[in-house]
């Protein structure tokens, strides 16, 4: 059994980075959101606008823990703010476990959410301003959750196949 998590703030190619992996080592790819939108029949920005952010943490702790739990291998894109919440950074690491961070500094997320914001509620509403403090802020915030990852990949300047190269390369 191997699991590969990966954590991030959003916007830094979780999700595509993922897939990419997927392809290469022949193990599927989950991402976290995407199970919950399922269970819920319900976008990420509709859960957190009719059942709000407390409903949507537990839920994702509970679907987290159960992912954790399975026999499977997989590769598992977390959401954002998933490692800061319910001590879920605690499931990071274990046996047949490895997770990767992948660390971007502010402008590169900045330039990757601001044209993107509408699929994102937390940000959807927020001037670029705004946005850019938000991410400097919540960035540094989540740092100490993230930083629990067994690996980190600096992702600047990086394509997302190049990341994905680079953890098949820790992988193997």
């Amino acid at each position: 059994m191997k699991k590969i998590i990966l954590v991030g703030y959003m916007g830094s190619g979780k999700t595509a980075i993922g897939k990419i992996l997927s392809r290469k080592l022949n193990i599927k790819a989950l991402d976290l959101d995407e199970i919950i939108e399922k269970k819920c029949n319900a976008s990420i920005s509709d859960i957190f606008k009719y059942k709000g952010e407390v409903y949507f943490r537990n839920l994702e702790h509970l679907c987290f823990k159960e992912l954790r739990a399975n026999n499977e291998d997989m590769i598992l894109s977390l959401g954002g703010g998933t490692p800061a919440y319910a001590n879920n950074h605690e499931l990071l690491n274990g046996e047949n476990t490895i997770s990767i961070y992948l660390k971007s500094s502010v402008e590169p997320l900045f330039e990757r959410l601001r044209n993107n914001k509408k699929k994102r509620p937390i940000i959807a509403a927020m001037s670029d301003a705004e946005l850019k403090e938000f991410i400097a802020k919540s960035l540094f915030e989540r740092s100490f959750y993230y930083n629990k990852a067994t690996v980190k990949i600096d992702i600047d300047a990086k394509s997302k196949e190049n990341v994905a190269d680079e953890i098949c390369q820790i992988l193997s």
